[in-house]
């Protein structure tokens, strides 16, 4: 990966296919979570963190906040995920974003990593894998990967705002 830069107004990064490759399967999974009938996928810690409670300490007021924001949150999330979809070349290469599709992948990348941490429980003390050719060392491989991807997006973004002041 040759990480995000700003490039006048916009960001620009160059993934290569197998990174890109990897992304689209990551888009795959949560869109499929996302699209699954709320009533197959209920008690899915994913969802819950991907789409917490309102309110902790008192279930009905939580189930109603669901009720009245889920759908939202849900079409929300897809269509940032089309956005990335859209911009994100199958086979790798260069990644050109405004700053609405910037904003797109950062929310998109920031679900990748809470799904993907949840699913192989990544904590504060969690470290970088040293030898990442087993299953697990993989996943956290690739979890590291969508953090240093986010990382440099985020500064990108960062010195943009910077640079209009």
């Amino acid at each position: 990966m040759k990480p995000f830069r700003r490039r006048g107004n916009d960001v620009v990064a160059r993934l290569d296919p197998a990174e890109a490759g990897v992304l689209g399967l990551l888009l795959d999974q949560l869109e499929q979570l996302l699209a699954a009938d709320p009533a197959d996928v209920e008690g899915d810690p994913v969802l819950d963190r991907l789409l917490p409670a309102g309110h902790r300490s008192d279930p009905r007021l939580a189930a109603d906040y669901r009720e009245m924001t889920e759908a939202a949150l849900r079409s929300g999330k897809t269509d940032d995920l089309a956005a990335v979809r859209a911009t994100l070349a199958a086979g790798g290469g260069e990644v050109r974003l405004d700053r609405e599709q910037a904003g797109a992948w950062l929310r998109t990348t920031n679900d990748l990593r809470l799904a993907l941490g949840e699913r192989i429980g990544v904590t504060e003390e969690t470290e970088p894998p040293d030898d990442p050719t087993g299953e697990e060392g993989q996943q956290l491989a690739v979890y590291y990967w969508l953090t240093a991807l986010q990382g440099s997006l985020v500064d990108a973004v960062a010195a943009g705002r910077a640079g209009r002041r």
